[in-house]
């Protein structure tokens, strides 16, 4: 299953239109007219607790991200914000510790990998891209991270406002924040393909059809559980994934629709990153804990979608890749699969969902 997933790359055609590109995402992120902005025209917009980016920022000991700062200029530019994001633009290129921060939670780890190859950043962000992702809670860390502190103003300028461009994107449906989504395709009912398939007389099987007399739900509340996999990025290093297994009778695509906004997952393109899904880990133990979506203000929305009955170890190179990576694609449900194959038919019937979650380690 890991070697059908794949990263679409952006890559540079007409160096104009990557400008084109740049200068549209930064009117639509700055939101206000200048008019307005000069008017000084009143205005409030969301802002979540600093909680939120608790653990999701590198840094160095000793030069750390102002966290509060962070919130409040990404909070800026999820509202279209213009006169708080130019204020508060100022203040995180004064702190080059926050704005090393906040950039290498996007470009440092190995999602941002594609950004050194896109056109739609501009060429300070791809070269320190180049050199810096990867690296994000690592030893190499440092280095990348102190590297923005030599950046001259015009540089760190243009690291903020491809950062700013890439946080504006992020999932705010999710977070209570607004309805400026990124385009992607919503997430679709496998019914209708399935009865096309019955009418020129194939007969589907899909998940729901199959009698596994599962137990009664607990709570009246669909309870789950996780195997442990791995899937590959583009330039073949792995990355950690983990597949949703349901264990109690109403646990299935429809309870993940209710419960979370996943889209569709053909198990070839990698999903799409939601911030406000986290994977809890101890250190102390090497262990998984939980799979929660986050509120505004950081804290677990309960029930959540897993919890560890009891605490065991993960094997010694899935916790490596799992501390690399900082990230972990979750998908399902499956329902009786004794392996990956299980995975494959769920895809291919189109009834697996699936989110790249953050790693939140404790």
């Amino acid at each position: 299953m890991g070697n059908r997933c794949t990263l679409q790359r952006r890559t540079a055609v007409v160096k104009g239109h990557g400008k084109k590109q740049r200068a549209k995402k930064r009117a639509a992120r700055t939101g206000a007219s200048h008019a307005s902005a000069a008017a000084g025209t009143t205005h409030n917009h969301p802002t979540p607790d600093t909680d939120l980016f608790t653990g999701m920022l590198p840094h160095v000991d000793g030069w750390e991200a102002n966290h509060d700062l962070a919130t409040r200029l990404v909070s800026a530019a999820w509202a279209g914000c213009h006169p708080c994001q130019a204020s508060l633009s100022r203040k995180v290129l004064a702190d080059r510790a926050t704005l090393a921060g906040l950039a290498g939670a996007c470009y440092l780890n190995p999602l941002g990998a594609g950004v050194q190859h896109s056109a739609a950043v501009s060429p300070v962000t791809r070269a320190w891209a180049a050199k810096a992702h990867g690296k994000a809670f690592s030893a190499d860390a440092e280095a990348a991270l102190r590297a923005v502190a030599e950046m001259s103003e015009d540089e760190a300028k243009e690291l903020l406002e491809d950062t700013l461009d890439h946080w504006a994107g992020v999932s705010l449906a999710a977070l209570g924040l607004g309805d400026r989504l990124t385009d992607a395709p919503p997430s679709q009912p496998p019914g209708e393909a399935m009865d096309r398939f019955r009418e020129a007389g194939i007969n589907v099987i899909t998940l729901d059809d199959l009698d596994l007399e599962l137990p009664d739900d607990i709570d009246g509340v669909a309870h789950y559980s996780v195997l442990l996999a791995r899937t590959v990025l583009p330039d073949g290093r792995p990355f950690p994934m983990l597949s949703l297994e349901c264990e109690t009778a109403g646990a299935g695509i429809e309870d993940l629709r209710r419960r979370t906004d996943w889209q569709s997952w053909d198990g070839r393109k990698m999903p799409a990153l939601d911030i406000t899904w986290r994977v809890r880990a101890d250190i102390a133990t090497r262990s998984l804990r939980c799979l929660a979506q986050v509120d505004t203000e950081g804290w677990d929305i309960e029930p959540r979608l897993w919890d560890a009955n009891e605490t065991v170890s993960l094997p010694e190179h899935w916790w490596d890749l799992l501390d690399r990576a900082q990230h972990v694609l979750v998908a399902g449900p499956l329902k009786g699969a004794p392996d990956e194959s299980g995975l494959t038919r769920a895809a291919d019937s189109g009834e697996l969902l699936a989110v790249i979650a953050r790693v939140s380690f404790s």
